[in-house]
């Protein structure tokens, strides 16, 4: 059985658009309507970053911000993004499902559209950002719902990789749900994420 090589297909989707960036260089919508979870000194973690748009904007707010990425075309664009910006970010390359994930190190944890975990793959991928949370700390996703399938305007092809406010709610059981919430929204995310499209937000706190 062969397994798919997450960092060529990235690599080659984000060299493929040249200097532009895949997913554009402003902060997802829903990470923004956060901006008063996040402060001065705050460390925070953002997996799977890509080009660096979210990572950038949190350090922007006063976040000590690490950002993972597999593929290092992202990366390369991601720090150029951040010079351009005059923020720090440390980047680190990494295959988060198959990375030694920190212990209750950050204050919250961010997954944007990070839906190429199998499912197979999932507990481990969202139990490492669970481990990498301090007690009190916050863990925030936005994904696609398998309505998304419909709208074709971006995310996985397969519906096992896409998300239900069921299964996030189990994944979450031990853990504060500050907000769940179903949607449709038209985004405009560079020329990767664009149009109508079926959205799910979680907000969740570990517990002291």
């Amino acid at each position: 059985m062969t397994t798919f090589d997450h960092e060529a297909f990235w690599s080659a989707r984000y060299r493929d658009i040249g200097d532009d960036y895949l997913f554009g260089t402003a902060p997802n919508r829903f990470l923004a309507s956060q901006a008063a979870s996040f402060g001065a000194g705050m460390r925070v973690l953002s997996v799977a970053d890509g080009e660096g748009r979210n990572a950038v904007w949190l350090a922007e707010q006063g976040c000590q911000v690490t950002a993972t990425e597999i593929s290092p075309v992202a990366l390369e664009k991601a720090a150029k993004l951040a010079r351009g910006r005059n923020v720090a970010v440390d980047f680190v390359q990494a295959d988060i499902l198959n990375w030694d994930w920190p212990r209750e190190e950050f204050d919250a944890v961010v997954g944007i559209f990070i839906q190429f975990a199998t499912p197979a793959e999932r507990p481990r991928q969202l139990a490492g950002m669970k481990q990498a949370v301090k007690p009190g700390g916050l863990l925030l996703l936005q994904g696609y719902t398998p309505k998304q399938l419909e709208y074709k305007t971006g995310g996985p092809s397969a519906v096992e990789n896409l998300y239900t406010a069921e299964m996030l709610r189990a994944f979450f059981s031990d853990w504060e749900i500050v907000s769940l919430h179903e949607h449709e929204d038209t985004i405009e995310e560079g020329t990767a994420h664009i149009g109508r499209s079926a959205l799910i937000d979680l907000v969740a706190r570990r517990p002291l």
